[in-house]
C-alpha cells in the first residue's frame, strides 16, 4: 500500500475486528460500489471478492461504474447486513482502484489474478473455474480507510 491505512476513528465499540471483517467479507455477496462521474456521484451494485487486503471488484468494462473510475479511481464500497437495527452490521472500504489485467479479461493466465479469481469461482460459481465472457475486468481496491459496525455488539455486555 502506497498510504497506511487509516484507523476507525467513531463507533469503536461497534467496530469488527480485523478476523470479523474477514469473515463478513468472504460470506457476503454483494457491495454497493460509489463512484464519482461526470454527473456526480453514481453507485451501484455488483459481486466482490475480498482477499484479506484489498477488494476485487469484476466489471462490465463498458459500464458507467467502469467508465467513471478510469476518469477518477476514488471509490467507496459498502457491504451490509441485517434488517432490525439490533441486526445491523457492515463494512465501508474506501481507496483507489487499479486495472489488473487484460482487458477485457479473457483468461490469458495472470499470477496477480489467480488467488482471486479462485476465491471468486468457487464464492459465485460453485466450482474452481473462473467464466470469461470477453466483457469484464478486474479492478483491485487499495483501502485506505476501512470502517465497520456491528450493531449487534451494543446488546453484548461490556467486559
Amino acid at each position: 500500500m502506497t498510504e497506511e491505512l487509516k484507523p476507525q476513528k467513531r463507533g469503536r465499540r461497534i467496530a469488527m475486528t480485523s478476523e470479523e471483517i474477514d469473515s463478513f467479507l468472504a460470506e457476503e455477496r454483494t457491495c454497493r460500489v460509489a463512484t464519482i462521474g461526470p454527473d456526480g456521484p453514481h453507485a451501484t451494485p455488483l459481486w466482490f471478492g475480498w482477499d484479506g487486503a484489498a477488494c476485487w471488484l469484476y466489471s462490465i468494462t463498458r459500464s458507467k461504474r467502469w467508465a467513471d473510475l478510469m476518469r477518477d479511481p476514488r471509490v467507496s464500497v459498502v457491504v451490509d447486513a441485517g434488517v432490525e437495527f439490533q441486526e445491523l452490521r457492515g463494512v465501508e472500504i474506501t481507496g483507489t482502484v487499479e486495472v489488473v489485467g487484460e482487458l477485457p479479461r479473457t483468461g490469458e493466465p495472470n499470477d496477480a489474478l489467480t488467488a482471486i479469481e479462485l476465491l471468486f469461482a468457487r464464492k459465485y460459481m460453485g466450482g474452481d473455474e473462473m467464466f470469461h465472457d470477453g466483457r469484464h475486468g478486474w479492478l483491485r481496491i487499495t483501502p485506505t480507510k476501512i470502517t465497520s459496525w456491528d450493531f449487534r455488539k451494543m446488546a453484548a455486555p461490556q467486559g
